[in-house]
């Protein structure tokens, strides 16, 4: 197998550490913004370099962000080149147009690392729902947010300095936005549930709300309840087909599985009609557990694997007004939340009566768009 490495940051080196260990495997060239003539690889920082050469049947793309990772991973598929990618960010939103370019020209395009990092969870996914249906996926999908909390609910450091932390160890980015919104685990969620309920989810907007407004009094007030707070990303098909789809904040319990994750670590469960439950935990990021999730989709297509993860994607949209719960929340201006919530005073919160997902969400966003500073979490 003859490899192009696109990108060599944190994870592009962990990948180039591992494959320059194996007999099997060669990578030819290494793309990046500026050349590394230290490496045995050929280094080159024009794209069509990689494309023109025959040679190259295979392309690692750990770039991130989403341009030029696309036109590269679009190109690539384009001539016929096996594409493994680790960007949830590209997978998710060409979904459609990336897995039937790469059928249409006999390629294949994995991404085990985009959704679970160090976790083999698509994979795992892919193969339980051979001869078993999904119901049901909930996670904890984003290592940098689980550290935030984690810190805020075990060592009550403020969100500030958690966040400090998560950066200084490398695991938040200088612009935290996509992980501490819940983006991140968003793009995750979908692809997990396009793979598990053979679907493409096509939602302009998801429901998503993240942990930017936490607060420590958010933080106590969970603990004197019993509970702490975790980003939970959830995906559910219903009997009648419909499925449900949405990240957020979440008060559980002490003796939940999701409260016991700590540091930044991933948990995902996956509910199946013969299984059960199935349980996912390791890391969902890092330099040495993406990179071997990375090499291993490489080596299962140097085995001839160029499968898509699921032959069927109907397309469909995520509707969350059948799934009710209650939900803790503080706002600045408790008087402009409507009255049917039917809130209950909390600490220095209120717990509001079962209210649906998307208009829990509704109104989140409609408070803070209006200054209004607000912090929801579901409590379940």
């Amino acid at each position: 197998m003859k490899i192009a490495l696109l990108g060599f940051g944190t994870v592009g080196y962990g990948v180039y550490e591992l494959i320059t260990e194996k007999t099997d495997m060669q990578i030819k060239y290494v793309l990046d913004l500026c050349t590394h003539p230290e490496i045995s690889a050929i280094s080159t920082t024009d794209i069509n370099d990689i494309l023109n050469d025959k040679d190259v049947d295979t392309v690692i793309e750990v770039i991130g962000r989403e341009h030029p990772a696309f036109e590269y991973i679009e190109a690539s598929l384009q001539k016929g080149k096996n594409v493994v990618t680790a960007n949830k960010l590209v997978v998710c939103k060409h979904y459609d147009y990336l897995t039937s370019l790469a059928a249409k020209n006999g390629a294949a395009l994995r991404f085990t690392a985009a959704a679970g990092g160090g976790i083999p969870w698509l994979v795992n996914l892919e193969r339980l729902k051979r001869i078993d249906s999904v119901k049901e996926i909930n996670g904890i999908l984003n290592g940098t947010t689980n550290f935030i909390l984690d810190k805020m609910c075990r060592e009550k450091e403020e969100f500030g300095d958690a966040l400090s932390m998560a950066q200084k160890l490398g695991y938040a980015e200088a612009d935290p936005s996509s992980d501490i919104d819940g983006l991140d685990a968003l793009r995750k969620i979908v692809l997990s549930a396009n793979v598990a309920f053979d679907v493409s989810l096509k939602n302009e907007e998801f429901d998503s709300v993240g942990i930017g407004n936490i607060d420590k009094q958010d933080i106590d007030n969970a603990a004197a309840d019993s509970r702490v707070c975790r980003l939970l990303a959830r995906a559910k098909k219903g009997d009648d087909g419909k499925i449900s789809l949405f990240v957020e904040p979440v008060f559980v319990k002490n003796d939940s599985p999701f409260s016991n994750v700590e540091l930044n670590f991933n948990r995902i469960e996956v509910l199946s009609g013969i299984n059960g439950v199935t349980a996912f935990f390791g890391y969902g990021a890092g330099r040495y557990p993406t990179a071997q999730t990375v090499v291993n989709d490489c080596i299962d297509v140097s085995l001839g694997v160029k499968r898509p993860y699921t032959f069927k994607t109907d397309k469909c949209f995520a509707e969350n007004s059948s799934v009710k719960q209650k939900y803790y929340v503080r706002a600045n201006d408790i008087t402009a939340l409507p009255k049917h919530l039917n809130i209950t005073e909390y600490k220095n919160a209120y717990i509001t009566d079962y209210v649906s997902v998307s208009e829990m969400h509704k109104i989140y966003k409609e408070l803070n768009k209006n200054g209004n500073k607000c912090f929801i979490a579901a409590v379940i």
